[in-house]
Protein backbone atom coordinates (compact mmCIF):
# COMPACT_ATOMS: atom_id res chain seq x y z
CA UNK A 1 0.00 0.00 0.00
CA UNK A 2 1.34 3.10 -0.71
CA UNK A 3 0.52 6.34 1.43
CA UNK A 4 -1.74 6.89 4.22
CA UNK A 5 -5.85 6.12 4.20
CA UNK A 6 -8.27 7.79 5.77
CA UNK A 7 -10.65 5.09 6.57
CA UNK A 8 -14.20 7.15 8.28
CA UNK A 9 -16.15 5.07 10.56
CA UNK A 10 -19.88 5.61 11.91
CA UNK A 11 -21.23 5.07 14.85
CA UNK A 12 -24.48 5.57 16.39
CA UNK A 13 -25.41 4.08 19.84
CA UNK A 14 -23.35 2.37 22.74
CA UNK A 15 -24.25 -0.95 20.94
CA UNK A 16 -22.81 -0.36 17.33
CA UNK A 17 -19.88 1.34 19.52
CA UNK A 18 -19.06 -2.05 21.38
CA UNK A 19 -18.45 -4.17 18.05
CA UNK A 20 -16.71 -1.26 17.06
CA UNK A 21 -14.08 -0.74 19.88
CA UNK A 22 -11.45 -3.59 18.57
CA UNK A 23 -11.62 -2.38 15.09
CA UNK A 24 -11.16 1.22 16.52
CA UNK A 25 -8.72 -0.15 18.27
CA UNK A 26 -6.91 -1.23 15.46
CA UNK A 27 -7.08 1.33 13.02
CA UNK A 28 -6.13 3.94 15.48
CA UNK A 29 -2.34 2.17 16.18
CA UNK A 30 -1.97 1.33 12.32
CA UNK A 31 0.77 3.38 10.88
CA UNK A 32 -0.78 3.57 7.45
CA UNK A 33 -4.25 4.70 9.17
CA UNK A 34 -5.65 8.28 9.18
CA UNK A 35 -8.82 7.06 11.37
CA UNK A 36 -11.89 9.54 11.10
CA UNK A 37 -14.99 8.86 14.04
CA UNK A 38 -18.05 9.73 13.74
CA UNK A 39 -20.43 9.48 15.81
CA UNK A 40 -24.42 10.53 15.55
CA UNK A 41 -27.98 9.51 16.81
CA UNK A 42 -28.25 7.95 20.04
CA UNK A 43 -24.53 9.36 21.11
CA UNK A 44 -25.51 12.43 21.42
CA UNK A 45 -29.13 11.79 23.72
CA UNK A 46 -29.20 12.91 26.99
CA UNK A 47 -31.90 10.65 27.10
CA UNK A 48 -29.85 6.84 26.57
CA UNK A 49 -26.39 8.40 28.17
CA UNK A 50 -24.53 10.48 25.84
CA UNK A 51 -22.54 7.34 25.00
CA UNK A 52 -20.33 9.38 23.16
CA UNK A 53 -18.35 9.94 26.46
CA UNK A 54 -17.59 6.52 26.29
CA UNK A 55 -15.74 6.85 23.01
CA UNK A 56 -14.07 9.47 24.38
CA UNK A 57 -13.10 7.76 27.60
CA UNK A 58 -11.53 5.33 25.59
CA UNK A 59 -8.85 7.28 24.38
CA UNK A 60 -10.81 7.86 21.48
CA UNK A 61 -10.61 11.55 19.09
CA UNK A 62 -14.58 12.14 17.86
CA UNK A 63 -14.04 13.66 14.85
CA UNK A 64 -17.50 14.68 13.83
CA UNK A 65 -21.09 14.67 16.18
CA UNK A 66 -23.83 15.11 14.05
CA UNK A 67 -27.15 15.99 16.33
CA UNK A 68 -30.07 13.68 14.54
CA UNK A 69 -31.98 11.77 16.52
CA UNK A 70 -35.52 13.43 16.71
CA UNK A 71 -36.86 13.53 20.37
CA UNK A 72 -40.09 11.55 19.63
CA UNK A 73 -40.77 7.64 19.98
CA UNK A 74 -42.72 7.40 16.83
CA UNK A 75 -41.35 5.49 13.15
CA UNK A 76 -42.02 9.19 12.18
CA UNK A 77 -39.43 10.65 14.10
CA UNK A 78 -37.23 7.38 12.95
CA UNK A 79 -37.48 8.42 9.31
CA UNK A 80 -37.19 12.27 10.46
CA UNK A 81 -33.86 11.21 12.17
CA UNK A 82 -32.30 9.33 8.98
CA UNK A 83 -33.39 12.44 6.65
CA UNK A 84 -31.25 14.64 9.05
CA UNK A 85 -28.77 12.54 9.49
CA UNK A 86 -28.22 12.25 5.56
CA UNK A 87 -28.39 16.37 5.54
CA UNK A 88 -25.29 16.23 8.10
CA UNK A 89 -23.49 13.74 6.44
CA UNK A 90 -23.46 15.33 2.79
CA UNK A 91 -21.32 18.41 4.06
CA UNK A 92 -19.52 16.57 6.25
CA UNK A 93 -18.02 13.57 4.03
CA UNK A 94 -18.51 16.15 0.78
CA UNK A 95 -15.63 17.98 2.85
CA UNK A 96 -14.02 14.89 4.39
CA UNK A 97 -13.78 12.62 1.53
CA UNK A 98 -11.99 9.92 3.26
CA UNK A 99 -11.34 6.84 0.90
CA UNK A 100 -13.16 4.12 3.25
CA UNK A 101 -16.02 4.21 5.10
CA UNK A 102 -16.82 1.57 7.91
CA UNK A 103 -20.54 0.95 8.71
CA UNK A 104 -21.76 -2.02 10.90
CA UNK A 105 -24.99 -4.33 11.51
CA UNK A 106 -28.43 -3.18 10.75
CA UNK A 107 -29.44 0.30 12.74
CA UNK A 108 -31.93 2.25 10.83
CA UNK A 109 -29.62 5.52 11.05
CA UNK A 110 -27.00 4.14 9.06
CA UNK A 111 -28.54 3.81 5.52
CA UNK A 112 -28.11 7.98 5.93
CA UNK A 113 -24.03 7.28 5.37
CA UNK A 114 -24.69 4.47 3.07
CA UNK A 115 -26.50 6.83 0.74
CA UNK A 116 -24.19 9.86 1.29
CA UNK A 117 -21.17 7.66 0.83
CA UNK A 118 -22.58 6.44 -2.11
CA UNK A 119 -23.77 9.45 -4.18
CA UNK A 120 -19.82 10.64 -3.43
CA UNK A 121 -18.27 7.74 -4.57
CA UNK A 122 -16.76 6.40 -1.30
CA UNK A 123 -16.38 2.46 -1.36
CA UNK A 124 -18.21 1.14 1.87
CA UNK A 125 -17.16 -1.33 3.77
CA UNK A 126 -19.87 -3.04 6.19
CA UNK A 127 -19.81 -5.58 9.02
CA UNK A 128 -22.78 -8.09 9.93
CA UNK A 129 -24.10 -8.58 6.67
CA UNK A 130 -26.23 -11.50 5.49
CA UNK A 131 -27.76 -12.11 9.12
CA UNK A 132 -31.56 -12.67 9.34
CA UNK A 133 -34.06 -10.69 12.01
CA UNK A 134 -37.56 -11.25 10.58
CA UNK A 135 -39.56 -9.42 13.38
CA UNK A 136 -37.15 -6.05 12.88
CA UNK A 137 -36.85 -3.12 9.65
CA UNK A 138 -33.35 -3.95 10.81
CA UNK A 139 -33.86 -7.12 8.05
CA UNK A 140 -34.11 -5.00 5.36
CA UNK A 141 -31.96 -2.27 6.44
CA UNK A 142 -29.01 -4.73 6.83
CA UNK A 143 -29.83 -6.01 3.05
CA UNK A 144 -29.96 -2.55 1.87
CA UNK A 145 -26.72 -1.71 2.84
CA UNK A 146 -25.28 -5.07 2.06
CA UNK A 147 -26.03 -3.94 -1.92
CA UNK A 148 -24.85 -0.50 -0.86
CA UNK A 149 -21.42 -1.83 0.09
CA UNK A 150 -18.30 -2.66 -1.24
CA UNK A 151 -16.64 -4.98 1.01
CA UNK A 152 -18.53 -7.32 3.33
CA UNK A 153 -17.33 -9.03 6.69
CA UNK A 154 -19.55 -11.69 7.85
CA UNK A 155 -19.76 -13.44 10.99
CA UNK A 156 -20.61 -16.72 10.27
CA UNK A 157 -20.02 -18.78 6.68
CA UNK A 158 -23.86 -18.79 6.09
CA UNK A 159 -24.22 -15.02 6.71
CA UNK A 160 -20.58 -14.95 3.77
CA UNK A 161 -23.00 -17.15 1.66
CA UNK A 162 -26.54 -15.09 1.70
CA UNK A 163 -23.99 -12.25 0.92
CA UNK A 164 -22.88 -13.87 -1.84
CA UNK A 165 -26.32 -15.14 -3.14
CA UNK A 166 -27.29 -11.22 -3.03
CA UNK A 167 -25.07 -11.04 -6.04
CA UNK A 168 -21.74 -9.93 -4.40
CA UNK A 169 -18.86 -11.07 -5.74
CA UNK A 170 -17.11 -13.81 -3.53
CA UNK A 171 -14.01 -11.76 -3.22
CA UNK A 172 -15.68 -8.95 -1.69
CA UNK A 173 -17.29 -10.67 1.08
CA UNK A 174 -14.52 -12.19 3.96
CA UNK A 175 -15.81 -14.23 7.02
CA UNK A 176 -14.59 -12.57 10.23
CA UNK A 177 -16.38 -13.16 12.56
CA UNK A 178 -18.49 -10.88 15.25
CA UNK A 179 -15.72 -8.32 16.56
CA UNK A 180 -17.65 -7.57 20.07
CA UNK A 181 -16.03 -11.09 20.81
CA UNK A 182 -12.63 -10.02 20.44
CA UNK A 183 -13.39 -8.38 24.00
CA UNK A 184 -12.92 -11.76 25.39
CA UNK A 185 -9.59 -12.87 24.20
CA UNK A 186 -8.40 -9.10 24.47
CA UNK A 187 -9.50 -7.74 27.56
CA UNK A 188 -9.73 -8.83 31.54
CA UNK A 189 -13.06 -9.11 32.52
CA UNK A 190 -14.61 -7.58 36.13
CA UNK A 191 -14.13 -10.33 38.83
CA UNK A 192 -18.31 -10.26 40.65
CA UNK A 193 -17.05 -8.13 43.69
CA UNK A 194 -15.18 -5.49 41.49
CA UNK A 195 -18.33 -5.56 39.03
CA UNK A 196 -20.87 -5.34 42.21
CA UNK A 197 -18.96 -2.52 43.72
CA UNK A 198 -18.95 -0.90 39.90
CA UNK A 199 -22.86 -1.43 39.08
CA UNK A 200 -23.78 -0.93 43.26
CA UNK A 201 -25.77 -4.62 42.87
CA UNK A 202 -25.66 -7.45 44.64
CA UNK A 203 -24.86 -10.89 42.07
CA UNK A 204 -24.87 -13.22 44.64
CA UNK A 205 -28.29 -14.67 43.94
CA UNK A 206 -29.54 -15.81 40.72
CA UNK A 207 -29.37 -12.65 38.01
CA UNK A 208 -31.45 -12.37 34.70
CA UNK A 209 -30.02 -9.78 32.40
CA UNK A 210 -33.14 -8.35 30.41
CA UNK A 211 -32.30 -7.14 26.88
CA UNK A 212 -35.77 -6.02 25.08
CA UNK A 213 -36.03 -3.86 22.50
CA UNK A 214 -39.25 -2.77 20.50
CA UNK A 215 -40.34 -5.07 17.68
CA UNK A 216 -40.39 -2.82 14.75
CA UNK A 217 -41.97 -4.58 11.92
CA UNK A 218 -45.19 -4.53 13.87
CA UNK A 219 -47.24 -1.55 13.52
CA UNK A 220 -47.40 -1.49 17.46
CA UNK A 221 -43.64 -2.11 18.00
CA UNK A 222 -44.35 -2.71 21.81
CA UNK A 223 -47.66 -5.19 21.00
CA UNK A 224 -45.50 -8.35 22.41
CA UNK A 225 -44.72 -6.18 25.88
CA UNK A 226 -47.56 -7.25 27.88
CA UNK A 227 -47.01 -10.80 27.85
CA UNK A 228 -42.82 -10.33 28.12
CA UNK A 229 -43.51 -7.83 31.28
CA UNK A 230 -46.21 -10.39 32.66
CA UNK A 231 -44.20 -13.44 32.43
CA UNK A 232 -41.18 -11.33 34.50
CA UNK A 233 -43.37 -10.63 37.27
CA UNK A 234 -43.50 -14.54 38.05
CA UNK A 235 -39.73 -14.81 37.90
CA UNK A 236 -37.41 -15.23 40.78
CA UNK A 237 -34.48 -13.76 39.93
CA UNK A 238 -33.03 -10.16 40.00
CA UNK A 239 -33.52 -8.55 37.24
CA UNK A 240 -31.44 -6.40 35.51
CA UNK A 241 -32.45 -4.68 32.74
CA UNK A 242 -30.64 -2.97 29.92
CA UNK A 243 -31.94 -0.15 27.86
CA UNK A 244 -33.66 -0.06 24.44
CA UNK A 245 -32.55 1.10 21.22
CA UNK A 246 -33.80 4.04 20.60
CA UNK A 247 -36.19 3.08 18.13
CA UNK A 248 -40.34 3.86 18.19
CA UNK A 249 -41.61 2.17 21.04
CA UNK A 250 -38.98 2.54 23.68
CA UNK A 251 -40.00 5.54 25.66
CA UNK A 252 -42.97 2.86 26.37
CA UNK A 253 -40.73 0.35 27.35
CA UNK A 254 -38.30 2.10 29.47
CA UNK A 255 -41.47 3.32 31.65
CA UNK A 256 -42.93 -0.05 31.60
CA UNK A 257 -39.55 -0.95 33.10
CA UNK A 258 -39.41 1.62 35.66
CA UNK A 259 -43.40 1.09 36.62
CA UNK A 260 -41.98 -3.07 36.92
CA UNK A 261 -38.52 -2.51 39.11
CA UNK A 262 -40.75 0.37 41.20
CA UNK A 263 -42.77 -2.66 42.87
CA UNK A 264 -39.91 -4.85 43.23
CA UNK A 265 -37.18 -4.61 45.63
CA UNK A 266 -33.89 -6.21 43.89
CA UNK A 267 -33.40 -5.11 40.18
CA UNK A 268 -31.90 -2.27 37.76
CA UNK A 269 -32.64 -0.10 34.98
CA UNK A 270 -28.86 0.24 33.52
CA UNK A 271 -29.19 3.13 30.61
CA UNK A 272 -25.19 2.86 29.63
CA UNK A 273 -22.96 0.13 30.39
CA UNK A 274 -19.19 0.34 28.55
CA UNK A 275 -18.80 -2.93 26.98
CA UNK A 276 -16.68 -4.34 29.67
CA UNK A 277 -19.00 -4.14 32.23
CA UNK A 278 -21.54 -5.57 30.08
CA UNK A 279 -20.05 -8.68 29.03
CA UNK A 280 -18.25 -9.29 32.66
CA UNK A 281 -22.58 -8.96 33.89
CA UNK A 282 -22.79 -11.43 31.55
CA UNK A 283 -20.30 -13.72 32.68
CA UNK A 284 -22.06 -13.58 36.29
CA UNK A 285 -25.95 -13.83 35.44
CA UNK A 286 -27.64 -17.25 35.44
CA UNK A 287 -29.73 -16.20 32.62
CA UNK A 288 -30.52 -13.90 29.70
CA UNK A 289 -34.07 -12.66 28.66
CA UNK A 290 -35.29 -10.63 25.61
CA UNK A 291 -34.82 -10.24 22.00
CA UNK A 292 -31.71 -8.44 21.66
CA UNK A 293 -29.67 -9.91 18.99
CA UNK A 294 -26.99 -9.63 21.58
CA UNK A 295 -28.48 -13.14 23.50
CA UNK A 296 -27.76 -14.87 20.69
CA UNK A 297 -24.28 -13.60 19.28
CA UNK A 298 -22.50 -12.92 22.74
CA UNK A 299 -24.06 -15.43 25.32
CA UNK A 300 -22.76 -18.26 23.53
CA UNK A 301 -19.21 -17.06 24.87
CA UNK A 302 -20.45 -17.75 28.16
CA UNK A 303 -22.70 -20.43 27.77
CA UNK A 304 -25.08 -18.40 29.34
CA UNK A 305 -28.55 -19.72 28.88
CA UNK A 306 -30.84 -17.77 26.90
CA UNK A 307 -34.62 -17.27 26.25
CA UNK A 308 -35.24 -15.80 23.42
CA UNK A 309 -38.82 -13.96 23.08
CA UNK A 310 -41.27 -13.16 19.60
CA UNK A 311 -40.69 -12.34 16.48
CA UNK A 312 -37.65 -9.85 16.32
CA UNK A 313 -35.02 -12.46 16.02
CA UNK A 314 -36.52 -14.86 13.74
CA UNK A 315 -34.21 -16.37 11.45
CA UNK A 316 -31.20 -15.97 12.99
CA UNK A 317 -28.80 -18.95 13.23
CA UNK A 318 -29.13 -20.72 16.71
CA UNK A 319 -26.20 -21.43 19.34
CA UNK A 320 -27.38 -23.85 21.65
CA UNK A 321 -27.33 -22.02 24.70
CA UNK A 322 -30.44 -19.94 22.91
CA UNK A 323 -34.17 -20.85 23.50
CA UNK A 324 -36.77 -19.40 21.16
CA UNK A 325 -40.34 -19.21 22.34
CA UNK A 326 -43.55 -17.29 21.44
CA UNK A 327 -44.76 -13.99 23.35
CA UNK A 328 -46.97 -15.81 25.75
CA UNK A 329 -46.31 -15.22 29.54
CA UNK A 330 -46.64 -18.70 30.67
CA UNK A 331 -44.31 -20.24 28.03
CA UNK A 332 -42.09 -17.34 28.30
CA UNK A 333 -41.81 -18.76 32.48
CA UNK A 334 -41.59 -22.31 31.41
CA UNK A 335 -38.48 -21.45 28.68
CA UNK A 336 -36.68 -19.62 31.67
CA UNK A 337 -37.29 -22.36 34.34
CA UNK A 338 -36.01 -24.64 31.74
CA UNK A 339 -32.90 -22.27 31.05
CA UNK A 340 -31.93 -22.25 34.60
CA UNK A 341 -32.14 -25.81 35.13
CA UNK A 342 -28.92 -27.63 36.10
CA UNK A 343 -29.66 -30.28 33.38
CA UNK A 344 -30.04 -27.51 30.44
CA UNK A 345 -27.14 -25.71 31.67
CA UNK A 346 -24.77 -29.25 31.52
CA UNK A 347 -25.84 -30.16 27.97
CA UNK A 348 -24.19 -26.27 27.51
CA UNK A 349 -20.71 -27.28 28.48
CA UNK A 350 -17.91 -27.19 25.89
CA UNK A 351 -20.61 -25.26 23.26
CA UNK A 352 -19.08 -23.57 20.21
CA UNK A 353 -19.49 -19.98 19.52
CA UNK A 354 -20.97 -19.91 15.74
CA UNK A 355 -20.50 -16.34 16.03
CA UNK A 356 -16.64 -16.23 15.96
CA UNK A 357 -13.21 -16.89 17.91
CA UNK A 358 -12.17 -13.27 18.75
CA UNK A 359 -9.94 -12.44 15.88
CA UNK A 360 -12.24 -10.43 13.73
CA UNK A 361 -10.78 -7.39 14.31
CA UNK A 362 -7.74 -8.00 12.91
CA UNK A 363 -9.20 -9.70 10.07
CA UNK A 364 -11.24 -6.61 9.22
CA UNK A 365 -8.17 -4.40 9.41
CA UNK A 366 -6.05 -6.44 6.96
CA UNK A 367 -8.76 -6.26 4.47
CA UNK A 368 -9.15 -2.45 5.00
CA UNK A 369 -5.63 -1.71 5.31
CA UNK A 370 -4.61 -4.09 1.83
CA UNK A 371 -7.65 -4.10 -0.15
CA UNK A 372 -7.08 -2.26 -3.85
CA UNK A 373 -8.85 1.57 -3.76
CA UNK A 374 -9.40 0.89 -7.57
CA UNK A 375 -11.95 1.54 -9.97
CA UNK A 376 -13.30 -1.75 -9.98
CA UNK A 377 -13.79 -1.38 -6.17
CA UNK A 378 -16.92 0.82 -7.00
CA UNK A 379 -18.29 -0.99 -10.09
CA UNK A 380 -20.37 -4.23 -9.54
CA UNK A 381 -20.73 -6.66 -12.07
CA UNK A 382 -23.49 -9.28 -11.54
Amino acid sequence: MTGRRTIAVVSTSRADYSHLYWPLRDLSAHPEVELRIIALGAHLSPEFGLSVREIEKDGFHVDARLECLLSSDTDVGMAKTIGVATLSLADLLGAMRPDLILLIADRYEMLAPASVALALRIPIAHIEGGEISEGAIDDAVRNALTKLSHIHFTTTEAARRRVIALGEADWRVFRTGAPSLDHLRRRSLHAREPLERLLQLDLSGPTAVVAYHPVTLLADTTEEAEAFFGALRELPQQLVFCYPNADAGSRSLIERARSFLASRKDGRLLVNLDPLIYWSLLRQAEVMIGNSSSGIMETAAFELPTVNVGLRQRGRERPANVLDVESQAAAIVEAVRHASSAEFKKSLRGMVNPYGDGHASERIVNVLTTIPLSRDLLIKRC
